[in-house]
């Protein structure tokens, strides 16, 4: 990856820190939620004690939803379909119907996703328009009924600086990492833990639930035939096809949602200004764009990735997808090879600065696993060994990686 792109990411979001601690705490925002796109991150932090004031309309489509049956595999069943939906990140994955006004108060910290009550294409084409007051938590310390009533300036004040303070943190681990990458002064401290899997190792993943049940003989034969790597456009080998998931696009991509797995940007100049834009807005930029690589002799159809905000530029969990070229039981069968940064190293091909993984390659491919068995959309998952298993190996830009070998095969809901 070109080193340009990331530097004026970092460069932006550093420069617009400084906007974030000079506002007060924002308290009104306004969103524009397409009716195309699952779910919209609103990004700012919610803290324990908030309340969420929410209003929404719509000019072409109605955010109270549609009249008739909603499809049962919605994100809401119970509610009508089409509907304005929301999920509290921190609170669980299931959705909370919006309508045209609701209010909810935060449990705890967490960030919050607007969204519609739809499977497959939405029953309406086109956006509402969402207002969110935030009424900022009361500190503990006041007990009085006025103060009950009106949140202190000083309530505000230390909003703001909480605000800053946490965007001082990613700043500085995503700045960390960058710097160690750049001068070969090894892996960002451990001390800062913004940079997710900054110290070279992959946080260890909830345990799968693994079923017993062998794979069927004809859907072995498929995965046997695949390719064991992915390559690069000159065709040098690189990452591992480590995992398969068989369902329809629908509901990889609905999963995926599910399991906070961002699609990422393709075009770095825009991935840069939008870095810029969502950052001045308070808003977390988690689409980084990611190198293209080949499998069945063509591009990936999907690149999703997950991080902790800002530090994505040095730090992210990612995987390629492709659709393969034959189905099972009339499904579609996806093929995917997952990787961790954690950092940044020279290109062997080039001697630019490419992004540095995990060498230990399974750790993502648990990860991968246990998010989407987290958000409940995994039917069955086995682990499945081919034939001439990849167990050390390098990828396209001369990383060294190794692994078990085995292919998780995941099956969705």
């Amino acid at each position: 990856m070109n080193r340009r792109p990331l530097l004026a990411v970092l460069v932006s979001a550093v420069l617009l820190s400084k906007f974030v601690s000079a506002q007060t705490a924002g308290q009104d925002f306004t969103y524009t939620v397409s009716t195309t796109q699952t779910w919209t991150d609103t990004g700012p932090d919610l803290h324990t004690g908030d309340v969420l004031q929410i209003s929404a309309s719509g000019t072409s489509c109605n955010p109270q939803g549609i009249n008739g049956s909603t499809p049962a595999d919605s994100p809401l069943p119970s509610a009508p379909s089409g509907a304005l939906i929301a999920r509290l990140h921190s609170q669980g994955a299931l959705p909370i119907l919006i309508g045209a006004s609701h209010e909810l108060r935060i449990e705890e910290p967490g960030h919050l996703s607007l969204g519609v009550n739809a499977s497959g294409p939405a029953p309406c084409q086109g956006s509402f328009s969402v207002k969110v007051h935030v009424v900022t938590a009361q500190p503990a310390s006041a007990s009085t009924s006025s103060a009950k009533a009106v949140a202190p300036a000083s309530s505000a004040a230390g909003s703001t600086t909480s605000q800053a303070d946490d965007m001082k943190k990613k700043l500085a681990a995503a700045a960390q990492t960058w710097l160690a990458g750049q001068f070969g002064t090894g892996a960002a401290s451990t001390s800062s833990s913004a940079a997710e899997g900054s110290s070279g190792t992959t946080p260890a993943a909830p345990a799968l639930t693994i079923s017993k049940d062998p794979l069927d003989a004809g859907l072995r034969k498929n995965i046997d035939g695949l390719p064991r790597r992915v390559n690069d456009e000159y065709n040098n080998l690189g990452d591992m096809v480590n995992f398969v998931i068989i369902g329809s696009q629908d509901k990889m991509q609905s999963a995926l949602d599910a399991a906070t797995w961002h699609v990422a940007d393709t075009d770095s100049k825009e991935a840069a200004l939008k870095a810029v834009l969502q950052t001045y807005e308070k808003k977390d930029y988690l689409q980084m764009p990611m190198s293209k690589l080949m499998l069945f002799g063509r591009y990936q159809d999907f690149g999703y990735e997950m991080a902790e905000p800002i530090a994505m530029v040095a730090s992210r969990h990612h995987f390629r997808i492709w659709k393969a070229p034959f189905t099972w039981n009339g499904q579609t069968v996806w093929v995917g090879a997952g990787t961790h940064d954690i950092g940044f190293e020279k290109d062997q091909r080039n001697g630019k600065v490419t992004h540095k993984i995990d060498p230990a390659v399974d750790g993502e491919r648990e990860n991968i696993g246990s998010s989407l068995q987290k958000a409940d959309k995994v039917k069955s998952m086995t682990y499945y060994l081919p034939p001439n298993p990849v167990q050390d190996a390098r990828n396209a830009t001369g990383g060294g990686y190794h692994s078990d070998g085995r292919i998780l095969v995941v099956f969705l809901q």
